[in-house]
Formats: C-alpha cells, structure tokens, sequence
C-alpha cells in the first residue's frame, strides 16, 4: 500500500466498520501488535486481539450508533495517514453527543501499527 488513494481507503474502511460495529472488520485493519493510544487522555491499548479489542468492545456496549464523516486526510506514503473528522454517537437514551478528532496513523504492510488520537469532549474508547 504505497499511494495516497489507498491509504485513504484503508482510513474510510476502518471508520466505516467501526461505524458498523463490526469488530471483525474493524480489527482486520490492524497488525496484531498493533498499538491504540488515546493521546489526550494517556491511555495505550496494546495487541490487536485483546486490549484493541476490548477497547471497541466497550465502545460498541457504550453507544447505540457511532458515525464518523466530514473527513480532511493527510497522507504521506506510504505508510502515514492523518485524518481530521467529525463524530457522533448516540446515546442508548438517544442523546446525540458530538465530537471533532484527529487520527494519526501510522502503517506496516498495509494495516495500522500504530494509532494516535486526539479527541474533543469526553472519552468515548477509553
């Protein structure tokens, strides 16, 4: 994966099945020593099938839908990938709770190695 357009692809694929809740997915775009830090607020996840894992898990029994769009990427191939975006989850109560991140990704042979992220408002994956 080494040109601008797959790189974006990948970022949109990983969003649109967090999106989905489907974990499978959504793990399937991470290496499996991946690392997931949640930079405001100092906390690192480690290992694709445990505390990555256990953190959408939490995410998925937390909110009723989550949605993330209005997208700006910034790639630098081949294997970085920035992206600024909107996001809104839905509360099991239907409380529309909305927040403006940034993730900083960084690749090895095509998946994710390391996430960081930077989000407004409360911690949702924590």
């Amino acid at each position: 994966m080494n040109d601008a357009h797959a790189l974006t692809a990948l970022a949109e694929r990983y969003f649109a099945a967090v999106d989905r809740k489907d974990l499978a997915a959504t793990l399937a775009c991470f290496q499996p020593e991946a690392t997931f830090t949640i930079a405001t607020y100092q906390q690192k996840y480690a290992g694709r099938d445990t505390e990555i894992r256990a953190m959408f898990e939490r995410l998925h029994a937390r909110y009723a839908s989550v949605w993330h769009g209005d997208f700006d990427h910034v790639v630098q191939p081949p294997d970085r990938i920035a992206s600024r975006f909107r996001v809104q989850n839905t509360s099991f109560q239907n409380q529309l709770l909305v927040k403006h991140n940034c993730n900083f990704f960084r690749l090895r042979d095509g998946l994710f190695d390391e996430v960081f992220v930077y989000m407004s408002g409360d911690n949702s994956l924590g």
